[in-house]
Order: structure tokens, then C-alpha cells, then sequence
């Protein structure tokens, strides 16, 4: 197997891509995440590797998640770079819709002024959590690369591929 090759494909590929104007992109890909709710949330730390499936809010151009706990926590302890993806739920060929995002991820403290609005948003009132058995963590994401796929971009002249880097 040619590992350097495979890695070089959408490099290479995106050498020639159309683009789209970022501020453009970004209403995009914010319409996109505001169409949908579960996102994949990828972290890593060493040889531990969690995935998991995960509710999330985009609100102020972050990404946020409130969680009971569970594994995804021994990654983030030591390393906040995580990795998001958002798709459609049922593609077809030719019709495919995604989102990956590569980003930092730090915790709110529970019960902050962040906390509070992120309740707001979300619709929980916040006596609601503070009778479950458990504290809520609320993780933010703070996105640095989106990369973004829509084939439906290719009928407005663009290369279906867009990436979007804020850092």
C-alpha cells in the first residue's frame, strides 16, 4: 500500500478546486450545522481512540456538547485537538452532504454565564439539571479547519470539496 499516494489525493485534488467566497462558505456551512443535530466526536490521546455519537448546538461559531462524562474525557484530559463530523443521514450517490471539523476543545464550567446561555439555547431549564444524579459537562468546540462536502455546490459552478481555515 502507498500510504504517501493515498494521503495525497485530495491535496492534489484540491490544487484545482473552484472556491467559494469564505464568507459565502461560512454562511454554508452554518446553515448546514443549524440543519442538523448529531454530530460524530472523534479525540484522541496516545493509543486511546474515542468516537462518539453525540447531540450538539452550534450557536456563536462554536460547536457545543453537553455530556454525562464516559471515555471521550481520558483523551480530552490530555489533548483538546478533536475532530466532528456531520452528515446526512441517509446519501445517495451523487448527493452527498458532510461536514468534518477540526478544532479545540475546552470545558465550560458548569453553571458559568456560558453555561447558563447554552441552557437558554438549548431549552433546559437549568432546575432540570441540577436534580439529575450526575453533573452535566458542557464541552466547546472551537473550530479551526471545516471541511466541508456538498455535490450540490457543483451545480452552482464550484468544486464540491470546500475547506474553510479560521486559525
Amino acid at each position: 500500500m502507498d500510504y504517501d499516494k493515498a494521503e495525497q489525493f485530495w491535496i492534489e485534488k484540491d490544487r484545482n478546486a473552484v472556491r467559494m467566497d469564505p464568507e459565502d462558505l461560512s454562511k454554508e456551512i452554518g446553515a448546514f450545522l443549524h440543519s442538523h443535530r448529531v454530530c460524530a466526536f472523534a479525540c484522541a490521546a496516545g493509543d486511546f481512540v474515542r468516537c462518539t455519537p453525540l447531540e450538539y448546538t452550534y450557536a456563536n461559531g462554536s460547536v457545543y456538547i453537553f455530556s454525562e462524562g464516559g471515555l471521550k474525557f481520558r483523551a480530552l484530559r490530555s489533548n483538546p485537538h478533536v475532530c466532528l463530523a456531520v452528515y446526512e443521514d441517509h446519501p445517495q450517490f451523487g448527493k452527498l452532504k458532510g461536514l468534518q471539523i477540526s478544532g479545540i476543545a475546552e470545558l465550560i464550567e458548569p453553571w458559568s454565564e456560558e453555561y447558563l446561555c447554552l441552557l437558554k439555547i438549548r431549552g433546559i431549564p437549568a432546575d432540570s439539571l441540577k436534580n439529575l444524579p450526575s453533573e452535566m459537562y458542557l464541552i466547546k468546540v472551537i473550530p479551526e479547519k471545516f471541511d466541508f462536502l456538498n455535490s450540490d455546490l457543483r451545480q452552482r459552478g464550484f468544486s464540491s470539496r470546500q475547506q474553510l481555515v479560521l486559525k
